[in-house]
């Protein structure tokens, strides 16, 4: 289910009715277009070194500074059955390299989390309201949506030059502008 941009709004963009393409046929387009938006913007996430529950309070030591702050949500993953799911922040620690939540269970003394387990942000709800984020995704869109249904896969400009590479690096090309303060630099060298 797409996440920041509706089928409404894509829908407008492109004047097509719901009678035409239904809803699940622009989420799937949506669903495609934010799969290859999202992985490039930072998302926030930082590896979880160390764990401990002590009165129903979680703490979590990451390795090195989190970006998460009170009241935020945020996705555990690859700690312990006891500490995976998504927490509220109930407070961060002043070098901000621990973090803690409220979780109900038995007491759990610190141990090292060996490979280093996960702390994301919720969702991709950082970008929700985003104008650039929601532009990009909305471009790409209309793209993945002309390329599935120009015969062949190659559209014809207006001034007759087709154009058949659509779908190439070229897409992430024409949005990175847009996407330049939010994407993640670490992932164009991996």
């Amino acid at each position: 289910m797409p996440a920041i941009v509706t089928a409404s709004q894509l829908r407008s963009i492109l004047g097509v009715s719901a009678s035409l393409y239904n809803d699940a046929y622009l989420d799937d387009v949506l669903d495609s277009a934010e799969s290859v938006i999202l992985p490039m913007l930072v998302t926030y996430k930082s590896p979880v070194a160390k764990a401990e529950l002590s009165d129903n309070v979680a703490t979590f030591t990451t390795q090195g500074d989190h970006p998460f702050s009170v009241g935020q949500s945020v996705v555990v993953a690859g700690v312990s059955a006891t500490f995976n799911g998504t927490h509220t922040v109930t407070d961060v620690s002043d070098d901000h390299t621990e973090f803690t939540a409220a979780i109900t269970a038995a007491d759990v003394k610190q141990f090292n989390v060996i490979p280093a387990g996960s702390a994301t942000l919720s969702g991709a709800s950082t970008y929700v309201g985003n104008s650039a984020v929601e532009s990009a995704i909305l471009s790409v869109s209309v793209q993945i949506f002309q390329n599935r249904t120009a015969g062949g896969g190659a559209i014809e400009g207006v001034d007759f030059t087709v154009t058949p590479f659509r779908m190439s690096r070229g897409l992430l090309s024409s949005v990175s502008g847009l996407l330049g303060p939010y994407l993640d630099v670490e992932t164009m060298v991996q």
